[in-house]
């Protein structure tokens, strides 16, 4: 019984803490408090967890933090343009967005509690987010096996896994938050954040977004994460 009540309590607790969050910093239309592009307890506890990556010869450098909403709406209006330039059709230039790229207003490095990551203590010519350089002989594989082993003692989780039951976007092994303050955005966004989203004139595409694909790319792309990111800590 003790155990259910506490359960109870701290649902309750992150919806109350939730319901405070304010629209505009989860949709990424206001920046919160940062420092490198991270909430203040967001790099505090990254620079705890780089100190020690870096006693086993681990640079860790974070290339993307805070995104802003406008910011995200030039990447996603920037590839609509390209693919339907090329021939795609509206609804499958989207599909082909959200591979990797997310709606403006739901990507994650709003909140200023995600990071991607890489290894910078080894040579990384070219592009440095691609899923091979975190594995195998990668010049990231020790950062992810590093991460593995220890992410979690810092309240960092990777967000998309490769599971093989996963939907949504691809397995970005390079991308973690920081579950503490994350939880709490991403409930707002799911209740009361998206219907904001559809009423932004400048997005491209937007009329091909009705509530067909906003339940599926909610279920799929938002909620089908590391589910260790729902749990209570």
């Amino acid at each position: 019984m003790k155990a259910m009540l506490k359960g109870l309590f701290l649902c309750l607790t992150m919806h109350a803490f939730a319901q405070h969050r304010d629209l505009d910093l989860v949709l990424g239309k206001k920046a919160p408090e940062l420092i490198n592009n991270m909430q203040v307890e967001v790099y505090e506890a990254f620079d705890r967890m780089r100190a020690a990556a870096a006693k086993k010869g681990i640079e860790i450098k974070v290339v993307s933090a805070y995104r802003s909403y406008n910011r995200q709406r030039e990447i996603w209006n920037t590839k609509y343009k390209a693919f339907t330039q090329e021939g795609l059709e509206p609804k499958n230039a989207i599909k082909k967005i959200i591979t990797y790229s997310t709606l403006p207003g739901t990507s994650r490095h709003h909140w200023g509690t995600d990071i991607d990551i890489i290894d910078n203590a080894n040579p990384q010519p070219g592009d440095v987010l691609l899923t091979e350089k975190f594995y195998d002989n990668g010049p990231s594989s020790a950062l992810r096996d590093w991460m593995n082993d220890n992410a979690a003692t810092f309240g960092f989780f990777e967000v998309y896994t490769n599971s093989p039951n996963r939907k949504g976007f691809a397995h970005e092994p390079w991308h973690y938050t920081y579950r503490p303050l994350s939880k709490s955005y991403l409930e707002v966004l799911t209740t009361h954040a998206l219907s904001e989203i559809a009423e932004d004139d400048q997005l491209l595409g937007r009329a091909f977004l009705d509530n067909e694909f906003f339940n599926t790319y909610t279920s799929a792309h938002i909620l089908d994460i590391n589910p260790i990111l729902f749990a209570q800590e």
